[in-house]
């Protein structure tokens, strides 16, 4: 597919009988998300902020995958590690609310550390 194609992405969320959590439908696949504890729901299940969180994750694993096969690096492996903090009695903008800091690190395998700064470096201009 290339990059100007137009993509869609159809999801659904509907609340359930248990105050805080939430039916996520995205395709076939079905899976529960809770609210933080904090906001009177179960937390027992992944959290809103926790799935941003891993998309991001995922997206830097599948895009440098992606970025390294085009350009026919070598690579082996990726692995993303990502943190997230956000601080309600420091709020980044009163509007709404944001992270105060997120951190993203990247592991690769199989490729050189100038090839891997060239695959971060457009994983980071995308």
């Amino acid at each position: 597919m290339a990059a100007s194609e137009t993509r869609s992405y159809d999801i659904r969320a509907r609340s359930t009988d248990t105050h805080g959590r939430v039916m996520c439908s995205v395709r076939n696949h079905h899976f529960i998300i809770d609210g933080p504890v904090q906001n009177g729901a179960p937390g027992e299940e992944v959290t809103p902020a926790e799935l941003f969180l891993t998309g991001v994750a995922s997206c830097g694993v599948e895009l440098v995958q992606a970025l390294a096969k085009t350009e026919n690096m070598p690579l082996r492996g990726v692995d993303v590690s990502i943190t997230g903090m956000l601080d309600r009695a420091n709020p980044v903008r009163t509007d709404l609310t944001v992270f105060n800091a997120v951190r993203v690190k990247f592991q690769l395998s199989g490729v050189s550390a100038a090839q891997g700064n060239t695959l971060i470096d457009r994983f980071k201009g995308r």
